[in-house]
């Protein structure tokens, strides 16, 4: 499984070294973990860099490196990594300083009819005197000890026979570390918001990769651990309570999805920053590029956020590409794309250009300062790039999927559990943010002034707060949050329509079934209305509040609720979800005169009779 090859290049007396092995395993499972070259880096022990970003008159970006190995310090110029996803990937330094010059790993992988077969390669060439000793003694010896090592580990996780990509040591806790572990995972268990998960993420801090805790993603962990979003959502939410994990704000740039700024609470997010990569100047996005993070307690486990890699598939999983083009000169390569949205554009700061394609399309694209043009090639299989600018430049083709495991700033605080446990963490007095979509939900409890004049205040007062706990229960489960209550009414928030309206249903059965199971009771009798559209969200005696049209929309629905119905905008009925929701209904499209909007508004109602045939009543 394993042949060990010296190559040395006699055109440019460039030593190398290649080492090949055959895995039992499919390339996208190896490519998963060899590709991943920050974990493999971490793994390998090698050191973490310091990476500074300097800006050249051309638009492209400098990457200056440095990081110490024992008594000698290395600089050097990170070249953007090269690679097609799956396929191989090539990554050169220059150094500065230190006994090589420069040195290059490529890593190319192959599908077989048993698995895969990889080759691995280092080029490198010396410095002085103690460059040629150490190329001639242990360096290559010792790298492909270390290859073997991990690409081993890499087929038996690709295999399931390990839990972690790679054979890894973690820190060795403190005795007073431990004992602080031990109440907070109590603490965190102790509440509400644990779901049975307080010891799993517990594990995960204290064992897991450093690169894994830079930014621990909950939305990502949940998919990892085969949980709803929600679950590790709060549980995180909970363990920054608790004081496992800290929260962290990223401002990510909208070009590269890359954090510029961070703050670690709301109140102190700048407003916008500077992305010296893309050259550009951004504002703060709460629905787009406003990022929530976590991250240890450096009391449990002290985690430096520096880099083992800068440049690295495994860093950016959806960036299906990324190959320097020389300037006027073209390149192919074959890709293998999935359907769906892509993006193409520049590492440097350029135009990009969106579109979509189909199983098995190829594409060819040509960048100029001025224009990108992309042509979608049916069934073609290859990647095929010209550059027409006066420079070279690094191309950059990307899948439109990396947002699935963010957990952005609008989400967040639509979250329950949020609002229960951060109602400090809101915004500066007299600031704002503006929330590109939200989703308002207003309901109004029928009759409670004649309830309370016909059975008395205490027992009026008891159905009203039974009322407002069945509410509560069904926000919270479909990931929204009650934003305040206004007597008998609350305003809600969600994220998506859909979770929105398949609240509104359950709140409606809920009711239902409280009824029938309190015959003795008054009734209770609900009614709804759902909006989504822009607002601002503002604090507002100490509690995060929305304001603005969707807001008003959605109280002016819900008066035109007659009870046990749902009234919702034709913007909540336009998403695809909600229209799934609606075929298995019979909506009536109505319109009517609202205070405040100048022409009759027209909506949905889903009506009484087919909520209770929904029911099976």
């Amino acid at each position: 499984k394993y042949l060990k090859l010296f190559i040395r290049r006699p055109e440019d007396d460039m030593p190398s070294a290649c080492w090949e092995r055959d895995f039992d395993a499919p390339v996208t499972a190896i490519w998963e973990t060899l590709g991943d070259t920050a974990r493999y880096n971490e793994a390998a022990g090698l050191p973490r860099q310091k990476i500074t970003e300097q800006p050249r008159p051309d638009g492209s970006t400098r990457y200056l490196a440095e990081t110490r190995m024992g008594w000698i310090t290395l600089k050097w110029d990170d070249i953007p990594c090269n690679w097609v996803a799956g396929k191989w990937f090539r990554h050169e330094r220059q150094f500065l300083t230190g006994p090589l010059t420069s040195m290059t790993a490529t890593l190319h992988l192959e599908p077989t009819d048993a698995g895969c077969h990889g080759r691995y390669e280092i080029e490198a060439e010396p410095r002085g005197l103690l460059g040629h000793l150490l190329l001639k003694t242990g360096f290559f010896p010792s790298t492909g000890k270390m290859f073997n090592r991990l690409a081993s580990d890499a087929e038996l996780f690709a295999n399931r026979k390990r839990e972690t990509p790679f054979e890894y040591q973690p820190p060795v806790m403190a005795d007073k570390s431990k004992e602080r572990l031990r109440d907070v995972v109590q603490t965190i268990k102790d509440g509400p918001f644990h779901h049975g998960l307080a010891d799993k993420l517990a594990r995960h801090i204290t064992d897991s990769q450093e690169v894994d805790l830079w930014s621990v993603r909950p939305v990502a962990l949940a998919r990892k651990w085969g949980v709803h979003p929600r679950k590790v959502i709060e549980l995180c939410f909970a363990s920054v309570r608790a004081g496992l994990l800290h929260m962290r704000w990223d401002l990510l740039c909208p070009r590269c999805q890359v954090a510029k700024a961070t703050s670690p609470s709301m109140d102190r997010l700048p407003s916008g920053a500077h992305c010296p990569s893309c050259n550009i100047d951004y504002t703060r996005d709460f629905t787009n590029n406003i990022e929530l993070v976590f991250y240890p307690d450096s009391a449990i486990r002290e985690v430096l956020f520096e880099e083992y890699c800068l440049f690295g598939p495994g860093g950016t999983p959806h960036i299906k590409a990324q190959l320097t083009v020389s300037s006027g000169t073209g390149r192919e390569e074959a890709i293998a794309l999935a359907p769906g949205s892509y993006r193409a554009r520049t590492l440097e700061p350029g135009l990009e250009f969106d579109f979509d394609i189909e199983e098995g399309d190829g594409i060819a694209i040509e960048l100029a300062e001025d224009d990108v043009a992309v042509d979608v090639i049916p069934g073609g299989g290859k990647l095929i790039i010209y550059n027409h600018f006066p420079v070279d430049r690094v191309f950059v083709l990307e899948e439109q999927v990396w947002r699935r495991d963010i957990l952005t700033a609008d989400r967040a605080i639509t979250y329950q559990a949020f609002r229960d446990l951060f109602s400090r963490d809101i915004l500066r007095p007299g600031d704002h943010i503006d929330i590109g979509n939200i989703v308002i939900m207003f309901t109004d409890l029928q009759g409670s002034t004649a309830l309370y004049d016909r059975v008395g205040d205490p027992a009026a007062f008891a159905l009203v707060r039974e009322h407002f706990s069945l509410l509560g229960s069904s926000v919270r489960d479909h990931d929204g949050s009650i934003v305040k209550t206004i007597g008998d009414a609350i305003m809600g928030a969600f994220t998506e329509p859909a979770d929105a309206l398949r609240c509104a249903i359950d709140i409606h059965d809920s009711f239902a079934a409280y009824n029938s199971e309190n015959p003795d009771k008054d009734p209770l009798v609900l009614k709804i209305g759902l909006h989504a559209g822009r607002c601002i969200s503002v604090t507002l005696n100490d509690q995060l509040d929305y304001y603005g049209s969707a807001a008003n929309m959605a109280a002016r629905l819900q008066g035109k609720s007659e009870g046990w119905d749902i009234v919702l905008s034709k913007e909540i009925a336009r998403d695809v979800a909600v229209r799934e929701i609606l075929s298995q209904l019979n909506p009536v499209e109505e319109e009517a005169e609202m205070k405040g909007f100048s022409k009759p508004v027209p909506f949905l109602r889903i009506t009484p009779e087919d909520l209770n045939a929904r029911r099976g009543n």
